[in-house]
């Protein structure tokens, strides 16, 4: 496609080659966002909003996950990041992306977009990375009762030492998943809470790069970044002067139908954070970029950056 790069970098766990994705434009380019995606899911998925983006100037660049879309080894298990540090590696890999296109495009500010999972790597790349970034906006994001992270690691592992860690367990993805679709019963599909467009969820479905059998290891890995990016000793580190943009659905599980988000928001701010700011969506669910609605987020998030260039 016209002006869109695909192309591969070695990942930080040296076996796997990283797809990613580079939308160009034409004209002369005033930013560069980066997109983490969000489990089960892939970069091109984003290429809409990565249009709606060049149309206003900027770069969009965005890879997919290790063990996502086609960052998967050869004879790798898919929905997993590897046996140890895989939540490193993510991160590792997302800063590699940041530093080859700041060496590419030198003068131009960047800025990181996490959905999901993706929220939660942005906001570890955040501590681990602090001051490479123009600003960030962290969607579709939460913030889970410490000794429930704790309980639901202690119990993966277990699970894990019992069927392997690139095994799918339906104990373990229940105590992860299991709760996001019951305010929404009777439900007509398993993910009815990603998104209140029918449409979108059944586009979701029919996608093979999309939903799967999540693994153990990559559950554990998500759990311990959680419990990571929750300690307030590491939220303090960051660099204060970073603005971010905290954006959700207020019917999305996953941030506790805003009462996450808000907590999360709130760990900023307690951190000294000169510039953050909360929006929530009523009556949203979790891919606030997918729904009837998307050309307000669209230009709400246009806004926001515009105003921090």
């Amino acid at each position: 496609m016209e002006n869109r790069k695909e192309f591969y970098f070695p990942s930080s766990d040296g076996m796997t080659q990283i797809h990613a994705v580079e939308w160009g434009i034409a004209q002369r380019p005033v930013g560069v966002l980066q997109i983490a995606h969000g489990v089960a899911e892939y970069a091109l998925r984003y290429e809409p909003f990565a249009r709606f983006m060049n149309a206003h100037g900027f770069i969009v660049v965005a890879n997919d996950h290790l063990g996502h879309g086609l960052s998967v080894a050869e004879g790798a298990v898919p929905l997993y990041f590897g046996r140890h540090d895989g939540w490193r590696h993510v991160v590792d890999d997302m800063y590699a992306l940041r530093d080859m296109t700041g060496r590419k495009y030198p003068e131009l500010p960047c800025f990181l977009l996490g959905h999901s999972m993706g929220s939660f790597l942005t906001r570890t790349y955040l501590i681990r990375y602090p001051g490479t970034l123009a600003g960030a906006i962290i969607m579709g994001t939460g913030q889970q009762p410490a000794a429930l992270v704790k309980s639901g690691r202690l119990l993966a592992k277990m699970i894990g030492r019992r069927i392997g860690y690139d095994r799918f367990s339906p104990t373990v993805d229940r105590l992860v998943f299991g709760a996001y679709n019951k305010p929404f019963a009777p439900n007509r599909t398993d993910y009815d809470w990603l998104s209140a467009d029918a449409e979108n969820v059944d586009r979701y479905i029919a996608d093979p790069l999309c939903g799967g059998n999540i693994t153990v290891g990559l559950l554990l890995d998500m759990l311990g970044g959680i419990g990571f990016i929750e300690k307030q000793s590491n939220v303090d580190t960051m660099n204060p002067n970073t603005p971010v943009l905290f954006i959700s659905g207020d019917q999305d599980g996953v941030g506790g139908m805003g009462k996450g988000v808000k907590a999360a928001y709130e760990s900023f701010r307690k951190a000294g954070v000169r510039d953050v700011s909360l929006k929530l969506y009523e009556g949203l669910r979790h891919e606030i970029l997918n729904e009837a609605c998307r050309e307000t987020v669209y230009a709400d998030l246009w806004s926001w950056i515009e105003a921090h260039l």
